[in-house]
């Protein structure tokens, strides 16, 4: 006798899902570009060290004031590149951040509508077994009036 009633906010649930889907791409995206570029400062450091080893090994050979000079370019334009990566990173993380702080909101959405479907399912339920049980009242007063 217990019909299924369809939950009343189904699309309003369908839709807090698929915002939730989209909130975990974005915050998947946001986050490899903040690895990305964590991976891309590490590998400039380390060319960068690699390159200043091979100009103290290469100290003695350099005798040109030009080819001095050429490398103290070279390394101030190589720490500059290094800060405005480092900036980039850095804004990468805010931007995860708020990624982070819209997943956390979208799913929170999400749960407080799927809490809301089960408790209208939990007091659909009940009140189909309530009237179940008073059609089973009724038929045992007919059935015992037929006595």
């Amino acid at each position: 006798m217990s019909s299924h009633k369809r939950f009343g906010l189904h699309q309003v649930l369908s839709y807090r899902k698929e915002l939730e889907r989209l909130r975990k791409l974005e915050f998947a995206a946001a986050k490899r570009n903040l690895d990305d570029a964590c991976d891309l400062l590490e590998q400039e450091q380390r060319n960068a060290a690699r390159l200043a080893d091979e100009f103290a090994a290469n100290q003695e050979k350099l005798t040109s004031v030009v080819d001095l000079q050429l490398y103290a370019n070279f390394f101030a334009r190589k720490r500059q590149e290094l800060k405005v990566q480092q900036a980039r990173i850095e804004e990468l993380d805010q931007m995860l951040e708020v990624q982070r702080q819209q997943l956390q909101a979208a799913t929170t959405e999400k749960k407080v509508m799927e809490q809301l479907k089960v408790k209208q399912d939990a007091a659909f339920r009940k009140e189909q077994a309530h009237k179940e049980a008073l059609l089973l009242d009724e038929i045992a007063v007919q059935k015992k009036g037929q006595e």
